[in-house]
């Protein structure tokens, strides 16, 4: 049996844009991107902490150490320049190799949206 665990976490980063008249996607500082485990393409949730909101959407990588993080096109109703929000990827894993997993878990600086 497979299940789905968490993978990937950014926790914590204040969006930096919203760009309604752009092909929907967050994009991604890629340094973020990196440490996270996160590919381009891929899919992930977006949890706004102002507001509540959670959707999918996919990645674009970003400016390496830039601190983007920018909601494109339809996500870009669902925030606000300013809020915060989690980043999380999944992944399927068999039942017991999910035991032990452990996924990448970042935690950048707030205010810059950079690693320390």
């Amino acid at each position: 049996m497979f299940i789905q665990v968490v993978k990937s976490k950014i926790h914590r980063v204040k969006v930096t844009q919203a760009d309604l008249n752009y092909i929907g996607s967050i994009t991604i500082d890629e340094e973020l991107m990196n440490a996270s485990n996160l590919i381009e393409g891929e899919k992930v949730h977006i949890v706004n902490i102002n507001n509540g909101e959670r959707f999918e959407t996919y990645v674009i990588k970003g400016e390496r150490k830039s601190g983007t993080i920018c909601l494109n096109g339809p996500a870009a109703r669902k925030v606000a320049v300013g809020d915060i929000v989690i980043i999380i990827g999944y992944g399927y894993l068999d039942f017991e190799e999910a035991k032990s997993f452990k996924p990448c878990l970042v935690f950048p600086n707030e205010e810059t949206n950079l690693l320390d």
